[in-house]
């Protein structure tokens, strides 16, 4: 979710302008002082781990799955798909679940969800604080957690989960449950938009402009193909329909319902009619 009070655009611009002499301080003084992008406090990953505390404040947990090859006449493709919570745990809740649900994963035991199903690779950041968890956000295009990174880079989709307010969606108040379909695939756009809709959730079409993930840097863009990849903004009220218990990390894992699991297997669905046709298009790996 971005910073509420600085628009990302406008502070890239700011910035850009302060290279071509523009008066950058004059311009940033008619706005709150901010640390990093937005409201963050730290500017990176690097920065967010030298300043707190991992097992305490924060945790990553990640899950590469094992891939081999003792045969010398072929080579097999890579792994295609990683799944992505950048801001889990009490900082946008649901989105830790949400990636374990999406890659098959059953978020309070780790089981598979549906055995014998495929699985896709994860990362996520939590955080593991009982309060002020905003405080170790750290915007997506400056993640730059070297297992994340690698992660990306190896794999042909990434789809990350975030979490913002149903006004920053811009969601009518008489329905605030949606989401934003952004990122730079504009075919893994279509799949997850055309999935998700037809399982019944609402799509919001008009795209804000800090919640499309259509920076380059971000990470779910950054991915082996360099097509991009896919981003998903859902509100509060949307996050909180899928779980019986929506307070508490241990309660989400447990609680996760029936809307949870129509959610995430719309992900699913889409990822997987995405692998399909770039397994049709073997070209699109031979760089």
């Amino acid at each position: 979710m971005p910073g509420l009070h600085t628009n990302r655009r406008t502070l890239l611009s700011t910035l850009t302008a302060a290279v071509v002499g523009a008066p950058l301080l004059s311009t940033l003084a008619t706005r709150p002082a901010v640390a990093a992008v937005g409201d963050d406090v730290y500017a990176s990953n690097t920065e967010l781990y030298r300043g707190v505390v991992e097992g305490k404040d924060f945790a990553r947990r990640f899950k590469r799955h094992e891939m081999s090859d003792n045969v010398k006449t072929t080579t097999p493709g890579p792994r295609l798909t990683t799944i992505m919570a950048l801001h889990g745990g009490g900082i946008e809740m649901g989105t830790s679940e949400l990636c374990l649900g999406t890659a098959g994963y059953r978020p309070d035991t780790l089981a598979p969800l549906d055995p014998g199903a495929p699985l896709f690779d994860y990362w996520m950041l939590e955080g593991l604080r009982t309060s002020n968890n905003g405080e170790l956000h750290v915007t997506a295009s400056h993640c730059d957690d070297p297992t994340a990174r690698s992660m990306a880079a190896a794999s042909a989709n990434v789809l990350s989960f975030h979490g913002c307010t149903a006004a920053q969606a811009g969601a009518p108040a008489s329905r605030p449950e949606a989401v934003v379909v952004g990122g730079l695939n504009a075919r893994l756009r279509t799949l997850l938009s055309e999935n998700l809709r037809g399982a019944g959730f609402q799509i919001i079409t008009s795209n804000p402009e800090d919640l499309n993930g259509d920076l380059p840097h971000n990470i779910c863009n950054r991915t082996l193909t360099g097509e991009g990849g896919g981003q998903l903004e859902l509100t509060t009220e949307l996050r909180a329909s899928l779980f019986d218990n929506f307070s508490g990390a241990a309660n989400r894992a447990s609680t996760f319902n029936a809307q949870f699991l129509k959610f995430t297997t719309a992900c699913r669905t889409a990822l997987t009619r995405m692998e399909t046709e770039q397994l049709a298009r073997p070209s699109l790996f031979a760089h």
